[in-house]
């Protein structure tokens, strides 16, 4: 198992035992609020697991019925993590409606809020450790699960504060609303992850930062070509996709533009992590005006 499966199933490790002692806060103290909390942490198991399931078949190699390799795979357990986020969120909009109106008195909260405390610390840790390991890895499901977390860690701190405003206050009503608030905070996360994941499936192109890095590239491996026009990228998983016409002069032998473009595409996949490159060679006679790199 690679290093993406590994970190996949210590998430499904970290959301049990998150889970767990959320569920313990919930039942020692009988807040809607915190119940809210604890059943956003179910979508992190299933999420967790759907995250594994994802990256195992995103690591198979190419095969006869999918030539291009199964990186999108990813992109789905984004997409199933953000539509199971939008159904926790409503019932949680539900329960914080059937307290708002049966007002529930809350018991225990020093132990409830320690043990939830306690999970939150936990979830903190291991969401900045995904968020960087799936940016490193470049992986859709691993960063995904790593904010869906940190949204996570964030409405625990909101229910711990706002709690203890009502312990403080006395008003009960703060509860429910709380809940609520935590319903609508999840659903922005949920639509924003389903959103990222959208782009990946309709084929996005990288971002402009590294649209520059692989201008750069090209320009100082170019020698011998006139120019690059029609460059498109898009991403995939892991997997960055590279394409571009790279005009030569007619009169150039084969194999020197072969050589050009193995030189391109060695200093693409080196300085882009998982580039596949495609290049085109043309005559002069094709070269563009608008929008070439000319070298």
């Amino acid at each position: 198992m690679g290093s993406l499966g590994r970190l996949a199933m210590a998430s499904i490790a970290v959301a049990f035992a998150v889970m767990g002692l959320k569920y313990v806060a919930y039942w020692l103290t009988g807040s809607v609020a915190l119940y809210s909390d604890a059943l956003e942490s179910i979508v992190n198991v299933v999420t967790a697991i759907a995250a594994l399931i994802a990256v195992r078949v995103a690591e198979r190699p190419a095969d006869r019925s999918h030539q291009f390799g199964h990186h999108k795979a990813e992109y789905f357990s984004a997409g199933l993590e953000g539509a199971l986020i939008v159904i926790a969120a409503l019932l949680i909009l539900i329960q914080a409606y059937d307290a708002l109106m049966n007002p529930r008195a809350i018991t225990a909260p020093a132990e409830g809020l320690a043990v939830n405390a306690l999970a939150g610390v936990l979830n903190a840790g291991w969401a900045w450790h995904l968020i960087r390991r799936g940016r490193a890895l470049r992986s859709p499901a691993i960063a995904a699960d790593g904010w869906h977390l940190l949204s996570d860690v964030m409405t625990s701190v909101g229910v711990i504060i706002g709690l203890l405003l009502a312990l403080a206050t006395g008003w009960q009503i703060l509860d429910p609303l709380l809940a609520a608030a935590v319903a609508v905070h999840i659903l922005w996360v949920g639509w924003r992850i389903v959103s990222q994941s959208m782009g990946g499936l309709m084929d996005a192109a990288v971002a402009g930062d590294m649209m520059d890095r692989i201008r750069q590239v090209i320009a100082a491996n170019g020698d011998g070509a006139l120019q690059i026009h029609d460059l498109r990228t898009r991403m995939a998983g892991r997997a960055t996709f590279i394409e571009f016409h790279l005009v030569v002069p007619g009169t150039m032998p084969v194999t020197k533009a072969h050589e050009i473009c193995d030189r391109l595409e060695e200093a693409l996949t080196q300085e882009i992590e998982g580039a596949e490159v495609l290049i085109h060679v043309e005559p002069e006679v094709e070269a563009k005006s608008k929008g070439a790199l000319t070298f």
